[in-house]
């Protein structure tokens, strides 16, 4: 089985005139992994899923893995509020040659731990690759218990998770319910450097795409059992982070990565609008004061 720790990338889906623009996506691939980054997450929320056809998300897969070639783990979000869908998915993920497949807690019907529980041991054992959690309630709603967490880190193919509650408590009990052989993988920036030291194994992020080679350093630092230099380092960037954030995801970052030269436009699919132009203003000049931007 690959390595699946490490600092990973929420790909995002440049767009020009409505359709993928995959010369700035070639660009921006290519800024991430000379900047250290380990592997791609593909048709994740940051990749603006909800929009994107599945010829596009073929397509965009295919693309990435040509620049990255096979040494580079690609995981492929699948996950849906539709079980049967996202067996479906899951096996072309598999046929494709993903890595792995990122399983989102079903959104909107709101299913009870039980059904959550089945749902995630459908998808596992529906694929030979290896399943990752999800768990995101910020978006989702329902949000995946510890209970839960700990049974499913015994079905077979389940590997790891991706805990996006920025609660690091919350990480610290599944590392002690589902032990070292569990990936723990945050998917809160702000706090990554806390999860880290609460025994996390990587992160699935968004501000990568704007500083790739300080959110690899910082879990280096982790590593070598430098922990408060690294939150000393990433404090730094704290205000730069949230305003990451300060729309919804990914209308931020991609107005950052177009700052930056990395995306021609930051043009979104509706029901997305690019970010205002007040919070640009600020980005903007959070970027220039953290030397982002020159």
């Amino acid at each position: 089985m690959r390595n699946l720790r490490g600092t990973f990338t929420a790909l995002l889906t440049p767009f020009k005139d409505g359709k993928i623009d995959f010369q700035s996506l070639d660009r921006l691939v290519r800024h991430q992994v000379e900047n250290g980054i380990d592997g791609f997450v593909i048709n994740g929320t940051t990749a603006e899923s909800p929009t994107l056809t599945e010829a596009e998300r073929i397509e965009i897969f295919k693309f990435t893995r040509e620049i990255v070639g096979i040494k580079v783990p690609l995981i492929l979000g699948t996950g849906s509020n539709d079980t049967a869908k996202t067996i479906v998915d899951s096996k072309k993920a598999e046929e494709l040659g993903a890595d792995a497949i990122l399983v989102v807690v079903p959104y909107y019907n709101k299913p009870p731990q039980s059904g959550l529980y089945e749902h995630f041991k459908a998808v596992a054992y529906s694929v030979e690759i290896p399943t990752i959690l999800y768990n995101v309630p910020g978006r989702t709603i329902t949000a995946l218990t510890l209970e839960t967490i700990t049974q499913l880190s015994g079905v077979s193919g389940i590997i790891g998770i991706k805990e996006a509650s920025g609660n690091i408590e919350f990480a610290s009990e599944i590392k002690s319910k589902c032990g070292e052989d569990f990936t723990l993988l945050s998917g809160d920036d702000g706090t990554y450097v806390d999860f880290l030291g609460a025994g996390g194994h990587g992160v699935i992020s968004v501000a990568t795409h704007i500083i790739p080679k300080q959110m690899v350093e910082w879990r280096s630092l982790v590593l070598a059992g430098e922990i408060e230099k690294a939150r000393t380092e990433i404090a730094k960037f704290a205000d730069l982070i949230n305003l990451l954030f300060v729309e919804a995801n990914p209308i931020p970052v991609k107005k950052a990565a177009q700052l930056m030269g990395l995306i021609d436009s930051a043009e979104m699919r509706l029901p997305l609008m690019e970010l205002s132009k007040e919070n640009t203003k600020k980005l903007e000049a959070e970027m220039r004061r953290t030397g982002v931007l020159s």
